[in-house]
């Protein structure tokens, strides 16, 4: 669906085939606290260690840094590699499906760059 048929049929409900609202499920993904920000900043540098997420997202716990990236992972997000070697490294990097991603987050920026000083 392009921009101008969603702007011509936001105003008659847009459905998916379940009968559901398709905003919905997008929100409930990306929601929290740290998600976006942690998205923001793969999209700045990637792969990125959790360390290097964590000095970035001050100040975050470990524990929320670690729930977050889990859901991330879970919805294909983000995709989590762990090397085995000694010590232990895991890079956490941006999926294709995260990368489409990137338009959307242009859109946001031009928004607040119009409508917040």
């Amino acid at each position: 669906m392009t921009y101008e048929e969603f702007k011509e049929k936001v105003g008659s409900v847009i459905l998916t085939d379940e009968g559901n609202c398709p905003v919905t499920p997008v929100v409930q993904m990306l929601q929290g606290k740290w998600k976006l920000q942690i998205l923001y900043e793969l999209c700045i540098k990637c792969p990125m260690r959790f360390g290097e997420l964590k000095k970035m997202l001050k100040p975050i716990t470990n524990t929320a840094l670690t729930n977050a990236l889990k859901e991330l992972e879970a919805d294909d997000l983000i995709q989590r590699i762990q090397y085995n070697e000694m010590p232990l490294r895991v890079e956490y990097s941006l999926t294709l499906k995260g990368q489409d991603l990137l338009p959307v987050f242009y859109s946001i920026m031009q928004w607040g760059i119009k409508y917040i000083p």
